[in-house]
């Protein structure tokens, strides 16, 4: 889950490629920098970025290299947790960190598998009975249950996307516009994981402190560092505040006086 890549933009740019037919194109190149982060460029050939032609290889291996890393990212989060902190809600709505593991094994066993005529070999729910149950663990469900069962999901994804190309069609029953292709259901899977990976980030920051996009990179606790930045933000927080008030006193003094 690197931080600082323009995926809508990628999208923008590949959205093109789609339609057209197959043709010798010239190469976008990407490669890694120490920090994990995508970095590309064109070759001189290409006037500017917009309207350098891609390669679908280059389109899948980036997409697909960012989802798996999103994906390890996501079930890092619940390294060294106990049972109970993964599983229990931690906002309003009951969200918790190994329901969104299952969650996401779920979708992405249907969208780069099931809707491509591709289902997972093990059973499913049913999509039209969605109910929900997805998105939290039964008491008898294990957290290697559910891991397990994640990465059995991107294993058969990964299948989907090594073995068909980027504009193969695909039919999604419960969207408005089904008719899709597997560029398309790509870069929605990535979206939905580093959606939640994002989540993920604040409920584990908010269980125990521990932060980081991905293991590789995580962040040392500094305590005295943390709360000086934070008391840095509360106090600019309450300055705003403050002078919104007074802003408000203001008008309304002005308004009597116009008034009267």
């Amino acid at each position: 889950m690197a931080e600082g890549d323009d995926l809508s933009g990628f999208e923008n740019r590949l959205s093109v490629r789609l339609g057209a037919s197959r043709s010798s194109v010239d190469l976008v190149s990407a490669s890694r920098d120490t920090t994990g982060l995508w970095l590309w460029g064109c070759p001189s050939s290409c006037c500017m970025a917009s309207s350098c032609p891609v390669i679908d290889d280059f389109a899948k291996d980036y997409l697909h290299g960012q989802l798996k890393e999103t994906r390890e990212a996501l079930v890092w989060k619940l390294d060294g947790l106990s049972e109970y902190d993964i599983r229990r809600p931690l906002t309003a709505t009951g969200t918790n960190l190994l329901g969104m593991v299952k969650h996401m094994a779920t979708w992405e066993a249907r969208y780069l598998g099931e809707i491509f005529d591709r289902p997972l070999p093990e059973p499913l729910p049913r999509w039209q009975d969605a109910d929900g149950s997805d998105l939290w663990v039964a008491q008898d469900e294990t957290r290697e249950q559910i891991i397990g069962f994640y990465r059995r999901a991107w294993d058969h994804a990964d299948a989907t996307i090594n073995e068909l190309p980027i504009d193969a069609p695909g039919h999604v029953p419960w969207w408005p516009r089904p008719d899709v292709k597997l560029f398309n259901m790509m870069v929605h899977v990535l979206q939905d994981t580093t959606r939640h990976a994002g989540h993920a980030d604040i409920l584990r920051e908010q269980l125990d402190g521990r932060t980081g996009v991905m293991a590789e990179y995580e962040e040392p606790i500094d305590t005295a560092a943390r709360e000086a930045h934070r008391a840095k933000i509360e106090r600019a927080a309450q300055a705003a505040a403050d002078g919104s008030r007074h802003a408000g006193l203001s008008e309304a003094h002005g308004a009597i006086e116009t008034a009267s």
